[in-house]
C-alpha cells in the first residue's frame, strides 16, 4: 500500500502536464522570435531562354514604395553578382514577374536604357536577337537587362546578365 494521502498522485501528473505546456509555449515563442528576425522576401522576376531559366529577388525594393534616384544609382553600382543566362539569337527570351510587380507596371531596361514600354502583364516575350543588335543599341557579347517596377518614380529593380551563346 502507498502512504500518499488521497489525490496526491494526481498532482504529479498535473505538474508534468504543466511543464510540457510551458516547454511548448517556450518553443513557439522562440520560433516567432527567429521568424521576426528574417527579412520579408521581395517579389521575384524570372528570365527564361529555351529550357534554362534564372530568377532573382530585387536589387532594390522598399516594400513597393518609391525609390529615390540616389537609391537606384547605388543599386546599379552594386549589380556585380547578378545572375546570367546564355541567349541564342534564334531563341525567344521570356520575362516573368510576380503579380505585385505587374500591378505597379514594369519596364525592361537594357544597359540602363529603356527598351520596352511599361506593361501590367506578368509575362513578356522578346526575340533573343534584339539583345545583341546594333540597331537597338545592344551590340556586344553581353548586356545587362533590368526590370524596373513602376515608371517614375521606380519602386524596384531586378537585373540579369544576358550572354550571347
Amino acid at each position: 500500500m502507498t502512504t500518499l494521502p488521497r489525490g496526491e498522485a494526481a498532482d504529479v501528473h498535473r505538474a508534468a502536464r504543466r511543464r510540457r505546456a510551458v516547454a511548448a509555449a517556450g518553443a513557439v515563442c522562440a520560433g516567432l522570435l527567429v521568424l521576426s528576425a528574417c527579412d520579408k522576401p521581395t517579389p521575384v522576376s524570372t528570365v527564361t531562354v529555351g529550357q534554362d531559366s534564372v530568377n532573382s529577388e530585387a536589387l532594390c525594393y522598399n516594400d513597393g514604395k518609391a525609390l529615390d534616384a540616389k537609391s537606384l544609382a547605388k543599386c546599379a553600382k552594386n549589380a556585380g553578382d547578378i545572375k546570367s543566362i546564355k541567349v541564342d539569337q534564334d531563341e525567344n527570351v521570356r520575362f516573368g514577374v510576380d503579380p505585385k510587380i505587374a500591378d505597379a507596371g514594369w519596364t525592361i531596361l537594357v544597359n540602363g536604357r529603356q527598351f520596352t514600354e511599361s506593361s501590367k502583364k506578368t509575362y513578356r516575350v522578346i526575340p533573343g536577337s534584339a539583345f545583341f543588335n546594333a540597331q537597338y543599341g545592344t551590340q556586344g557579347d553581353s548586356n545587362t537587362v533590368s526590370i524596373q517596377m513602376g515608371a517614375s518614380p521606380a519602386k524596384g529593380l531586378w537585373s540579369f546578365k544576358l550572354k550571347k551563346a
